[in-house]
């Protein structure tokens, strides 16, 4: 029986409370020795009769905490008197920093004690809950690396932050009213409003003031569910769905909920957890969709925000626009959101890194961000650096370095420089924080995305090697690395053959992964163009006088049709594209359900939205050979479908039947191609397999069959878990 050793314990071990949850233990079971914070590792020399019941107990960690490894080494040196935590050291950068996560329980209590010492003190926090992330600057993470720096602790919290008894021991975000991060209400000019902050704005909300909200990872921009009609309006998103923050009981109220999601909606990530209404009609100018994104307060300022609130429901949005980062600083709030909002509700600790909320749907993640990331992953791919810097849409980006990989939190659309910029920042910050030096580099096989021209730029900079991935193909990787069957269905990817795919079925294993099968290869009118305008689409799929007197009753002019004739006939400005995201755009335009996309994944998702009061049939399938390649006709299904419209169908019937009848037909080639090659499983992943209905008839057909299905649901199904998969694919790669 050992009495004595040191004990090396590796992970997630910054941040978490871990050095006083090792001191209380030693206390506990009458150890002596130190604790020290070596960045990714914590060192304890520990001596006692009650070793190893001590030893046991600090290997189970801290609820934050994520334990990669305990050693237990021989202890030299004399005994200590007492239990000493030591000063960090940066040591080791194997592990990382915890994510932002929802206020505790017992914080909350402490907000609403009254007479206590954090009565209606909104940055309250402990060393189980509160911000970690968004704050740091450095590791080890210990409050002067942090943002949290600039406010020194007062007697008050210094004794608590001393006191082996108390929850906030080390708590390196303690702070109180007497010594912290302080509020301030302003009017859009800047000007300062009179009174209690917090009060002061509740009572503008219920009013139907629209206010921006400086939050843990960046600002908001709220309303009540009234005044959601003005903010769209101001914000020039009329149509687009828009997430509420509500209590627990409004949620329960307006939406229907499974166990899952409840699990999810009260986690500590508090993600935003898009649910069905419980009446698909209800709060139409917040979502016209049958789903609502609803999130619970997560922080002491929401708490404090609705218990002087008289309304139950906030529009909770991000203040940026689609596809750029969030605004994180006052100075760029005053100059972007006069004209927007009406008031900046703010606090002044500095935000270091940005984080926008998370996103779930079904428990599959759509937004990997505050409470979900930086997401770090155990996995083996070698011993060299990778950086995979994402696709254009949605991206983020991921490091791979000793046995982990580092993926960060949501970024955006790197179409603009100030996106791009966003993501160089997120890539030297987390490179930083895990000390990488790059061996290999991964892009998107796209050669004019931004992003692959940074990843050119890493790469001659550090002299690593650089390694283009074909966009569907690390969809795939994301999701398994064991040989599959992989379909991943989403918008738009650049081919091997420079055409845009979306629709396609692998066969293999990474980064063997063969193209076997795809949607049909359909021409994209005006190229972009025909993503905004969906009716181009319609026209590139079916070029038919039926199709074109379709849209001269809607409005076309004789110059536009003869225009978009000449553009199909004669291959001008013409993509083509095998995208199943364009195929339920065109539907969507055939059964009028959206005319114009105002936002990302509108058609498809009002297409969807429709489908849900529907009826599915089962329709012939057209199958064709192209190469070595199945192809699903999709011109013989939309055919079908406008058949049947001219016949007189419920919109509502063929919406759930072009879906119901484009999965079958995924599914039937997926599971051809694996009975064919004796392969056992097929794996999904895209954008698209978000939409429940496709994603259950697929999987349904699959399983049918006897084949095992694979989803991922530690990463988006979307584009978010592309810098993920081009890191796989990199390590998998031979040199």
């Amino acid at each position: 029986m050992r009495t004595s050793g040191t004990i090396i314990i590796r992970g997630i071990v910054q941040g978490v409370g871990f050095r006083p949850f090792v001191y209380a233990k030693a206390r506990e079971f009458g150890i002596t020795g130190t604790v020290k914070n070596l960045g990714s590792e914590v060192e304890i020399h520990a001596s006692g009769d009650c070793f190893e019941e001590f030893l046991e107990a600090v290997s189970r960690g801290t609820p934050l905490s994520q334990i990669d490894s305990v050693d237990v080494r021989n202890l030299r040196g004399g005994q200590a008197e007492g239990f000493t935590i030591l000063e960090s050291n940066s040591g080791s950068l194997s592990g990382f920093i915890p994510t932002d996560v929802a206020i505790c329980d017992d914080c909350i209590a402490d907000i609403f004690t009254q007479g206590g010492r954090y009565e209606g003190y909104w940055a309250t926090s402990c060393v189980n809950c509160g911000p970690r992330y968004s704050i740091i600057n450095t590791i080890p993470y210990d409050r002067e690396r942090t943002s949290m720096a600039e406010f020194p602790a007062c007697p008050a919290c210094e004794s608590e932050y001393t006191d082996p008894s108390c929850r906030r021991h080390h708590a390196q975000t303690i702070a109180c009213a007497a010594c912290g991060p302080g509020l301030a209400l302003l009017r859009a000019d800047g000007t300062p409003v009179a009174g209690d902050p917090i009060r002061e704005a509740a009572a503008l909300l219920d009013a139907g003031s629209i206010v921006a909200i400086r939050g843990i990872g960046g600002f908001h921009v709220a309303c009540t569910g009234e005044a959601a009609g003005i903010l769209k309006r101001r914000l020039g998103r009329t149509e687009q769905p828009l997430a509420v923050m509500a209590t627990a009981e409004e949620v329960e109220r307006i939406a229907v909920i499974s166990d899952e999601e409840r699990a999810f909606l009260h986690s500590r990530e508090r993600p935003i957890v898009v649910l069905e209404k419980r009446d698909p009609a209800s709060h139409p100018t917040i979502s016209s969709l049958h789903t609502i994104g609803c999130m619970l307060p997560y922080t002491g300022l929401h708490h404090l925000l609705f218990a002087n609130l008289a309304h139950p429901l906030l529009v909770m949005t991000s203040a940026n626009l689609p596809g750029y980062p969030m605004i994180t600083d006052l100075d760029t709030a005053l100059e972007r959101l006069p004209g927007q909002v009406d008031y900046i509700l703010t606090h002044d600790r500095r935000i270091v890194n940005r984080c926008d909320d998370s996103v779930v749907r079904d428990g599959y993640i759509i937004r990997l961000s505050r409470g979900l990331a930086p997401k770090r992953e155990a996995i083996d791919l070698g011993k060299g650096c990778i950086l995979g810097v994402g696709p254009e849409l949605n991206a983020n980006i991921s490091i791979y370095k000793g046995g982990f990989c580092i993926t960060s939190p949501h970024v955006g659309n790197v179409r603009n420089p100030q996106t791009l910029a966003y993501l160089q920042e997120t890539a030297e910050r987390l490179g930083g924080l895990t000390g990488a030096r790059y061996d290999r580099v991964v892009h998107d096989l796209h050669p004019q995305f931004l992003s692959t021209r940074y990843a050119r730029e890493v790469a001659e900079a550090v002299g690593a090697e650089l390694l283009a991935v074909q966009h569907h193909r690390a969809h795939i990787a994301a999701t398994t690395r064991e040989e599959c069957v992989g379909i991943a269905i989403d918008g738009v990817g650049y081919g091997d053959d420079a055409t845009i795919w979306g629709g396609e079925v692998f066969a293999g294993e990474v980064p063997h992964l063969d193209r076997v099968a795809h949607l049909e290869v359909v021409p994209m009118p005006g190229g972009d163009l025909a993503t905004r305008f969906p009716e181009r689409m319609l026209y590139g799929i079916l070029p038919t006088s039926g199709v074109r007197d379709l849209l001269a009753s809607r409005g076309w002019s004789d110059i536009e049709l003869a225009v978009l004739v000449r553009q199909v006939e004669r291959g001008l400005n013409v993509a083509a594209t095998s995208s199943t995201g364009r195929v339920l755009d065109a539907a969507a335009a055939l059964l009028g359900i959206c005319r114009e996309r105002t936002y990302d994944g509108e058609p498809a998702m009002k297409l969807e939205s429709s489908a849900h009061a529907g009826k599915p049939s089962a329709w012939d399938l057209e199958f064709l050979r192209e190469g070595r390649c199945e192809v699903l006709s999709t011109r013989a299904l939309l055919s079908e479908a406008y058949r049947r419209s001219v016949a007189g169908e419920r919109v509502e019937d063929l919406a759930t039947s072009i879906q119901h009848n484009l999965a079958r037909g995924v599914a039937a080639m997926a599971v051809r191609a694996a009975e064919e090659r004796g392969i056992p499983r097929v794996a999904l992943s895209g954008g698209v397999a978000y939409n429940k209905a496709i994603r259950e008839t697929i999987r349904d057909s699959v399983l049918a069959a006897g084949l095992e299905f694979v989803m991922n649901k530690d990463y988006p199904l979307g584009d978010g878990c592309i810098s993920f998969g081009q890191v796989v694919y990199g390590g998998s790669v031979e040199e």
